[in-house]
Formats: structure tokens, C-alpha cells, sequence
């Protein structure tokens, strides 16, 4: 099951860096996609760096409502962790963050 969590913390030229967390497997591919980055599940890839199932990832975002997902093992994964979410083009849920 994954989970996450978003740090807010110093902010430049208007944009604050948001770290995103989730924790799944050891060892998993795990990447973060969104509006912020035209749904690539390929360009910001989360790192697990003491090999324990944590994987996080920092983005720099300016204020704004933006939407995501987490790309595991080659799967979409909403948010367990954030109950904010709407429906999608898919059919789906995409997981909601403000950023203020």
C-alpha cells in the first residue's frame, strides 16, 4: 500500500519545493506524474535511498491546485494518503494537492 506525505518548505521566485513520499516495496520503480510535468510517468523517478521502502521526490511548484499519481511497477497508483481526488479522463480518480 502506498502512502505520502508533502513538506512545504523555502520558496523561490514564487514556487515552493513540495516533497512527495511514498512508501511501498524495497526495490520498486517508483515515479511521480502529474499536470505539473504533462503526466510523464517517466521524468521524476523517486528514490529510495536507505533501501526501506520510502521513496521520495522534490518538485518545485508555484501556488496552484495541481493533480498527480504515482507510477509503481508500471501501474497508476492514486494516493491512499491524501483523501483529496476527482475524477479524470480515464475513468479514474487522480490524487489533489494545493499549494499555497
Amino acid at each position: 500500500m502506498a502512502t505520502k506525505k508533502i513538506v512545504k518548505s523555502a520558496s523561490t521566485a514564487g514556487r515552493k519545493r513540495v516533497i512527495f513520499e511514498v512508501q511501498t516495496k524495497p526495490g520498486n520503480s517508483v515515479f511521480l506524474a502529474g499536470d505539473f510535468n504533462d503526466w510523464d510517468c517517466t521524468k521524476k523517478q523517486l528514490s529510495d535511498k536507505e533501501n526501506n521502502g520510502i521513496f521520495q521526490c522534490a518538485v518545485m511548484l508555484g501556488a496552484g491546485t495541481y493533480e498527480y499519481k504515482y507510477y509503481i511497477n508500471d501501474t497508476w497508483c492514486v494516493d491512499p494518503a491524501n483523501p483529496n481526488f476527482r475524477p479524470n479522463e480515464m475513468g479514474t480518480l487522480n490524487s489533489v494537492i494545493v499549494v499555497d
